[in-house]
């Protein structure tokens, strides 16, 4: 590490620095940012680097990280002075924050960060975020500050805020749920390959969702910084709260910490859904296992509410319960597509002949058989993979794949229709 960029004497250029009022004071990003970089990086002050963006030196800069805690807060002017510049200048910026206000987080991102990574930095982030910003194309230096953006790819170009949404949600304990909405989601966003259709993939598990561990992917605290303010919410924090799977896939977690599942309302839901739909194709939603005041947002916003059984009792009661529950709220009980989860096999006229009377007897249409997918399924999400690429030929996955197939040539009849 150098201690000022301004004096740096290596013949290695700079690529990046930290801008922090103490860098001290953030010894994990210290650590970071020379297990990244080596010895390719400097810090700077915040006066020192309204300064030294100026100097023919700073046109090596590919990023710099913003580092601040709630002490700085009263220099939000200043801190916008500096990412308002970087962003002129064609750097990227990074922001780190520690105990700070959501109100001054979002102002920071409305600025134009294009990253934010909590503090304590949690491992290997840092290095995923430079990751992203390295295949993101970057700023026209010469555009206006105000006009330039800072999105996903898939963030890029809003629909007509008419994405698809497809909620799925369990009728009881390990009935694939998750599973599902994983791996419809992957399909759907590999669906068609000339035109792939943008998918985002919602965890609405607040408590023990686990869509993350399913895909390995990282939780952000920004989420729960999103789900705490949503009267802040708008296209710049709903994009630093997603997670990019293979960039095919964009990913909200579930928080990193347990939280009430009445923390959040029917507003809060559907204005994320709006968000949503505006710029995604396809909007899968993993649903928790309960019944909360926002379920009923999700069923009357969603195309489709796939409720994932099994073919035993306490399935047939919950189905029932939730049958009932619902007509009595007068809400669109005709929206639920039930699933089957470990169907009998073709040759089981046995096990045939329990689905069609247990169908009758719920007074339900069973309308898609997920057949067993045997080890390989609990194999594929401990390694944080979708089926497709652990386990192709599985036939839980070709079913999956052949509901994504259906579902997407429907809706571009739909569309052709219109």
């Amino acid at each position: 590490m150098t201690s000022s960029v301004a004096k740096q004497s290596d013949p290695n250029p700079i690529v990046a620095c930290t801008i922090s009022r103490d860098v001290q004071n953030f010894d994990l990003l210290i650590e970071d940012m020379e297990a990244a970089l080596g010895e390719s990086w400097g810090d700077l002050g915040f006066a020192e680097a309204l300064a030294f963006f100026n100097q023919p030196e700073a046109n090596s800069l590919e990023f710099v990280a913003v580092a601040i805690d709630e002490a700085d807060e009263d220099d939000l002017v200043m801190l916008g002075e500096i990412i308002s510049l970087a962003n002129k200048k064609g750097i990227k910026v990074i922001l780190i924050a520690e105990d700070v206000s959501p109100a001054a987080l979002h102002q920071l991102l409305r600025q134009g960060a294009d990253e934010f990574v909590p503090y304590p930095l949690p491992e290997g982030e840092l290095q995923a975020a430079i990751e992203r910003l390295r295949h993101t194309p970057p700023p026209v230096n010469h555009a206006p500050v105000h006009t330039q953006t800072h999105t996903h790819p898939a963030l890029a170009n809003p629909t007509a805020g008419d994405g698809v949404i497809l909620a799925v949600q369990g009728l009881s304990g390990g009935t694939g749920a998750t599973t599902l909405a994983v791996n419809l989601a992957w399909e759907l966003a590999n669906v068609d390959k000339a035109s792939p259709p943008r998918v985002c993939l919602l965890d609405f598990g607040l408590q023990f969702g686990s869509v993350a561990t399913y895909l390995d992917l990282p939780r952000r605290d920004v989420v729960f910084e999103m789900w705490s303010d949503t009267d802040a919410l708008d296209d710049d924090i709903f994009r630093q709260a997603l997670v990019a799977f293979e960039d095919k896939l964009w990913v909200l977690t579930a928080p990193a910490d347990v939280l009430p599942l009445d923390m959040i309302s029917s507003e809060d839901v559907n204005k994320l859904l709006a968000l949503a739909r505006k710029h995604f194709d396809y909007v899968v939603i993993d649903m928790p296992g309960t019944l909360v005041q926002w379920t009923e947002a999700v069923l009357h916003a969603s195309q489709i509410y796939f409720a994932t059984l099994e073919l035993d009792m306490r399935s047939a009661q919950n189905a029932l319960r939730i049958r009932r529950a619902m007509q009595s709220e007068d809400l669109p009980v005709d929206k639920l597509r039930y699933c089957l989860n470990r169907s009998p096999k073709f040759t089981d006229l046995n096990g045939k002949s329990r689905v069609k009377r247990m169908a009758e007897s719920l007074d339900i249409r069973i309308e898609l058989l997920l057949p067993d997918g045997g080890r390989a399924v609990c194999q594929s999400s401990d390694h944080g993979l979708p089926l497709a690429s652990s386990a192709a030929k599985n036939p839980l996955r070709r079913e999956i794949a052949k509901l994504a197939s259906s579902l997407h040539a429907l809706g571009k009849s739909d569309a052709e229709a219109a």
